[in-house]
């Protein structure tokens, strides 16, 4: 029998979202709680279902791992006499430790040399130190929301009702809130109600799948899928599958079974997302598509329950849906009665935040600042993007978003197409929202572009405004979020704007909300959106400190600021950007804070002096033209000509000389080198690679 442990938690249904943190949490605890403990093992694994989260730890030893711990005694001079002999002192500090006088060693602390006696607790048995260890792993898991049951004061995500403890297939007793630690587990709930004996983690694992329990999260999702796409193609259709739904529905089943149900075809004449949020969101089904994409008046359900007559399960689910379908449609009808933009003065009646005021007054703001954007940026798309920014909030107030909140956006593109609106007026409707979250697409258009950017700037603008900022893990407003959305949005359009312009703008436009000093405001709004470029550009993987020194120089144009930082950590890969960081940074340090003065070649006294002006002038002319066009990459390469002719100067001409007049004009030369990069990167922030 292999010194593995066995822990399961049994325990009544958790909602779905909960079970992945859950079992990530579980197994740092585990980690954190063993090491503590000093109790070796070789790999931590959990496993949960709606109905159980396990933890399985493989090849414990048998004990804790022994203690070394370290008494200082008397000082060494104390200790030991003349010839090397252990003094009276030393015998007795032996003696009080334990320890025989020859194992006594001598360490050089900061105060002296003193003698040290090192000394070993014996580890305990790990049957003994496991049933303190346990219980205090159920007490340490952290969820969003726990509960207490009964007339206890414990609380955890929902009621305990079992606990399996085996190390060893041995039992760890112990006992919480009444429920008492054994080796005996329960199936499905409806399948395979009685208790089952399990001996070790290969016999749980076996046991439980016999009585309708998959335990492996991971192994029940590719049965989700597999399961799914089988029962698609007994229709001839394929399943439309998304990464979030289908953690989702392996996280709700036990014991996944496909069923495959229909709709009536007349449906299909919703626009494609008004049928599939339904499914997706509330039914938890999978859409069918054709081969090509074309969806089929079918779906893929996954059931937890293995019926002798799956038709009735079939047929229950295909009324859920038909009715979720026919109020979709009647609301489909009804909002088609009033024009979109007949919608907008609604708004009013919507509060978008209570000291902001109502989203009829955001939408006004957002519309001008839409414009004063679009004016900068394209002038030609400017009546576009503002009609667009009028109508953007518009479907809010339709019944079919308030029955479907996740389709706002989505049904203002509808909505806009049916009323007669251009094209890309409803594109930019539905765009403006991207991305929603991480990882989602961004808008294609650059009305769209434009729209998000106005919609999100106002939203973060106001709230600094009045002091609604985010601290630490609280962001009721997702702030960040929308910050991040900003940045994506200006690196992925291209939009070379210096951002304190439009903050500007829109602070102007809150001007009777904002409470606090607007200047402040607007760099704190700044500063809070340069973090957020910062981190992007880090995640696309350029280096901390070649970040820094980038933004340092020009943080408000976000697309500029992201090529100077990617060149940069493209130009460290050169063999020689080390060194060529040093000598720059020997320039920058020698140069007087606002120092401005000029040269005058007629102050030259030395080759090195006129060779390294005539190098910066001639560099200066070259990589101008490379800087405004943004080819950085080219401007370092370039510039990097010129370190060996600043290395030559510092050997060979005093900087700070006696004289002024002399010393200012070579200053003023290395003035000149500096400013090379004045407009890259600022080196000084470069750590040595």
């Amino acid at each position: 029998m292999t010194q593995d442990l066995l822990f399961e938690i049994g325990i009544e249904e958790i909602p779905s979202s909960y079970i992945a943190p859950a079992l990530k949490d579980l197994a740092a605890q585990a980690r954190r709680l063993f090491e503590e403990h000093r109790i070796a093992f070789t790999g931590v694994r959990t496993f949960g279902t709606p109905r159980r989260l396990t933890l399985h730890v493989e090849r414990l030893d048998q004990n804790q791992g022994d203690l070394v711990r370290e008494v200082v005694g008397p000082p060494r001079a104390t200790a030991f006499d003349q010839e090397g002999h252990p003094t009276k002192a030393a015998l007795g500090f032996a003696r009080a430790q334990g320890v025989p006088v020859e194992q006594l060693q001598v360490k050089t602390l900061d105060r002296g040399e003193y003698v040290v006696a090192a000394i070993v607790e014996q580890g305990a048995r790990l049957d003994e130190i496991l049933p303190v260890v346990l219980p205090r792993l159920i007490t340490s898991l952290s969820f969003p929301k726990s509960m207490r049951w009964g007339q206890g004061t414990f609380r955890f995500v929902r009621p305990i009702r079992w606990l399996v403890a085996l190390y060893s297939g041995r039992v760890i007793p112990f006992e919480i809130d009444g429920v008492k630690s054994g080796n005996k587990t329960y199936g499905h709930r409806f399948l395979s109600r009685s208790q089952i004996r399990v001996r070790s983690f290969q016999d749980y694992i076996e046991k439980l799948e016999e009585r309708y329990v998959i335990v492996n999260q991971h192994r029940r999702r590719e049965l989700v899928t597999r399961l799914a796409k089988e029962a698609a193609a007994t229709v001839g259709g394929k399943p439309v599958f998304d990464d979030e739904l289908v953690e989702m529905v392996a996280s709700l089943v036990e014991y996944p079974t496909a069923v495959c149900g229909g709709f009536e075809q007349e449906y299909l004449s919703l626009p494609r997302e008004v049928i599939m949020t339904p499914m997706r969101k509330h039914q938890r089904y999978f859409p069918v598509t054709d081969d090509a994409g074309k969806l089929l008046p079918y779906f893929v359900t996954i059931s937890n329950m293995k019926a002798k007559d799956m038709d009735l399960i079939r047929a229950g689910n295909e009324r859920v849906l038909r009715a979720r379908l026919k109020d979709a449609a009647f609301f489909f009808k009804e909002d088609r009665r009033v024009q979109l933009c007949e919608r907008v003065p609604q708004l009013k009646g919507i509060t978008f935040q209570e000291r902001l005021g109502t989203m009829l007054e955001k939408v006004g703001r957002l519309t001008e600042l839409t414009a004063c954007l679009a004016e900068q940026v394209a002038p030609h798309l400017a009546h576009d993007a503002c009609r667009a920014a009028q109508l953007c909030k518009a479907d809010l107030v339709t019944t079919m978003v308030k029955e479907f909140p996740s389709l706002q956006g989505v049904m203002g593109r509808e909505y806009a197409q049916l009323s007669g609106e251009p094209a890309v007026v409803a594109q930019a409707i539905e765009e403006h929202y991207l991305p929603r979250f991480a990882g989602d697409r961004l808008p294609e258009s650059l009305v769209g572009a434009l729209v998000g950017i106005a919609d999100r700037l106002d939203t973060i603008c106001g709230c600094f405004g009045i002091g609604l900022i985010p601290t630490g893990s609280e962001d009721p407003y997702a702030l960040r979020r929308h910050a991040q959305g900003i940045i994506q949005i200006l690196l992925n359009a291209g939009i070379d704007l210096p951002l304190s312009q439009p903050i500007r703008k829109s602070l102007d436009l809150l001007s009777d909300r904002v409470t606090l000093p607007r200047e402040r405001v607007a760099q704190e709004v700044m500063e809070f959106l340069s973090a957020r470029l910062q981190a992007i550009l880090i995640e696309r993987g350029v280096p901390g400190d070649l970040v820094e020194a980038a933004l340092s120089v020009d943080a408000e144009r976000v697309p500029d600021a992201g090529k100077r930082a990617e060149a940069l950590a493209a130009f460290r890969r050169e063999a020689d950007f080390t060194e060529l960081a040093v000598t720059f940074k020997r320039v920058i340090k020698i140069l007087p804070k606002g120092f401005s003065k000029s040269v005058d070649p007629r102050r030259f006294v030395s080759s090195a002096e006129r060779a390294l002006h005539s190098e910066a002038t001639t560099l200066r002319t070259e990589t101008e033209h490379l800087i405004q066009a943004g080819d950085y990459a080219r401007a370092l390469q370039l510039i990097a000509a010129i370190r060996p002719i600043v290395d030559m100067f510092f050997e060979e001409v005093l900087v700070m000389a006696e004289d002024r007049d002399l010393q200012e004009n070579r200053l003023a030369i290395l003035k000149e080198v500096a400013d090379l990069f004045c407009g890259i990167a600022n080196f000084s922030k470069i750590t040595a690679s």
